[in-house]
This record gives C-alpha cells, structure tokens and sequence, in this order.
C-alpha cells in the first residue's frame, strides 16, 4: 500500500519542480533582454540628442575688386644729404637730432665763425687799401694825361700812368672778390635745412672739423615716403598710374596709398619691375621697412562667406553645410580673396546652401545640430 501512494507523489513533486524551473528560465530570459535593450536605447537617445546649438548664414554674392598681391620696401621719396659747405671748421653747436621735423631755412648746426670774421675783416682791411691806392693811380692818371695835351709828359709816361691805374683797378676788383668770399664764409657757418622734412640721419658731432663733402645729416623730403612693390613682369600692364594699392604694415595696420609711377625697365635677374606708391604721413610704416601689399585693379563678383564660416584642418578649408533639418555635412571648399571679415569661396559650394555661420571649429561630419535663428546674413 505505502508503494502505490508514494509513487504518484513523487511524479507531482517532479512535474511542480520542473514548472518552478520552466518559470525562472523565462523570467531570466526575459531580464536579460531588457537588460540588453536598454544600452540600445540610450545610444539611440544620444545620437539623436544635438552636438551644438547653431545658428545659420548663407552665401552671398558681392562685387569685389581684384587685386594683385605685391611684396616691397618702404623708402623716402627723396633723401637729401646736408653736409657743410666750408671745410676745416669747428662744429660748435648742433641743434636736431634723427626724428626731429624741420622746416625748410631752419639751422641745423653751427660753424665756429671766429676765423670765418677775422678773414673777413682782413679781406674788407685790403679792400681799403687797395680803394685808396685806386684812386691815387686813376688822379695821376688823370694829371698825366692834361700834362700830356699840354705837351709836358711823353706818350710813354702817360701810358705808364694809365697802365697802373688799371692794376690797381684789377687789384681793387681781386679784393672785393675775396671779401665776397668771405662774407659767404660767414653765412656759410650755420648748416640750414634745404627743405622741410624729417632728419633720419645725423654724423655731425660738436667739435668735429669739416671736411669737403662729408655728410652731416639726411632729410627725408616733405616726410613723404613710398612704397617700392616688387610686381612680375607678366603683371606690370596691369598697373596704371592713379591705381589704389593697401599696404599691411608689419604691426598688422592697413595704410592706403596711391600708385605715383611704374619703372620703365625690369630686372634681368628677378624678372620683376619697381612700381611707385606713394604714402600718407603715417607712423605705421617707416623708411627701411619690408611690407607686403596689394593693387585694387578692377571690380569681379564673389561668393562670400563670413571667416567665421570657415574651418582650416590639414591645410584644407572646410565648411558645414545643412542636410535636411538636423544634420551637417562636412564639405571641403577652396578659398580666394579677403576682405575684411568675409572670405571669396571659389569652389565646392552651391549659393543656395545653408551653413553653419559659428561654431564650425567643435563639429564633426554628420553630427546634429539644433538651429535656433535660421539663416542670418
């Protein structure tokens, strides 16, 4: 009896068991797919969830000038050299230094004058003397020739007389020469600026002697300075006289000036030719100095973009471009000219296009973006 009753038992214990395995095989079942689920989903709500909030532009068509980059030297338009016109002197005193403006008259330096005035006075003392002897030898001459009509004097002694009144003629005329001279000596001793301008060099030294032909300072004319832009032959007919040029300074400054002349010859070793700008009074850009430039020589349409616009990586530039709604492509475009904060894209983008105005440089291809002022200018 105990074996018939324990045997239907024990296949109910199994069959329960076997149930309560049956459930938790599907309950572990069940939690491990919701488990594997959930990294799905919060990668999927990442990548819908935008990289950078952005807002717009679109390109515009602007007429810009063309223009033809130049490299040059800043120059004075003439420099004159002053040096001091009377030699074997003192420098006594010296009155401007490198930078000083000067007016045209306006003495630079002084000579030592106490000799010049002393040859001077010797040179009016012999001019005197040489007046009183003149005008004893015209009266004998004068005597000898009424002595002469009246039959008292010879023809030879008359002539004698005539003959030293015109020596002491010509030594009279040798003597106010020298005294002339002398005078000139002595306004000789102040060195005077030959125009107005800027001194941009000065060797004279208070109690150095002059000497013929040494320098004792430079002067830039009127202060006026040029730029001489170095342009290829091939470029050169391009550059008429009157044709606006910009110079960068090397602070970063922008100076305008105006084309002044173009050479007539080119350098058989560089192949290129001088082209003469003049410049503004400016302390941007100074005599010596190396700057680059550019000529404006017509007018051209451009599809801009703000430079804020553009991204530079590996040397290529880059801007991103809506696609649909969200989303930006990464679009690789070339550059032309500048101007101001706008940038000439040549190449690689359609005019109708939307991009990314700022914040291009934290975005990737691909990424979404929220747009929240649609297109601006």
């Amino acid at each position: 009896m105990k074996s018939n009753i324990l045997g239907p038992l024990a296949g109910r214990k199994t069959y329960i068991a076997l149930a309560i395995v049956a459930l938790a095989v599907t309950g572990a079942f069940l939690l491990s797919r919701s488990d594997e689920s959930k990294p799905a989903e919060a990668a999927k709500a990442a990548a819908a969830r935008p990289a950078l909030t952005v807002s717009l532009t679109a390109p515009q068509a602007l007429d810009w000038p063309l223009v033809l980059p130049a490299n040059g030297n800043v120059v004075a338009w003439q420099e004159a050299v002053i040096g001091a016109e009377i030699a074997n002197y003192r420098i006594t005193e010296v009155r401007v230094q490198v930078g000083d403006k000067v007016k045209k008259g306006q003495v630079l330096a002084r000579i030592a004058s106490d000799t010049v005035a002393s040859e001077l006075a010797e040179a009016q003392a012999s001019v005197a003397e040489l007046e009183a002897s003149a005008a004893e030898a015209k009266g004998n001459a004068e005597r000898a020739k009424e002595l002469k009509e009246k039959g008292f004097y010879s023809s030879q002694l008359n002539s004698q007389y005539q003959t030293a009144q015109n020596t002491a003629q010509a030594r009279l005329a040798a003597a106010r020469a020298r005294q002339q001279g002398a005078s000139l000596k002595v306004g000789k001793t102040a060195v005077l600026a030959p125009d107005d301008g800027v001194i941009s060099a000065r060797s004279a030294t208070v109690g150095s002697l002059t000497q013929n032909g040494q320098e004792l300072f430079r002067l830039i004319r009127g202060g006026r300075l040029e730029w001489r832009a170095e342009v290829p032959s091939a470029d050169l007919g391009q550059i008429k006289a009157g044709v606006a040029a910009t110079l960068t300074a090397p602070g970063g400054e922008a100076v305008k000036g105006t084309v002044r002349a173009v050479a007539p010859s080119v350098d058989p070793q560089t192949r290129n030719g001088l082209v003469y700008v003049d410049l503004p009074a400016t302390s941007a850009v100074r005599a010596g100095m190396f700057a680059r430039g550019e000529f404006s020589l017509a007018q051209s349409p451009a599809l801009t973009l703000p430079q804020s616009a553009v991204v530079l990586r590996e040397g290529f530039a880059y801007v991103f471009k809506m696609e649909g709604e969200d989303r930006v492509a990464q679009v690789k475009v070339a550059l032309g000219r500048r101007l101001g904060e706008r940038v000439e894209i040549v190449s690689g983008l359609e005019p109708t296009a939307r991009v990314v105005a700022t914040g291009a440089g934290f975005l990737a291809d691909g990424d979404v973006v929220k747009v929240v002022d649609g297109v601006s200018k």
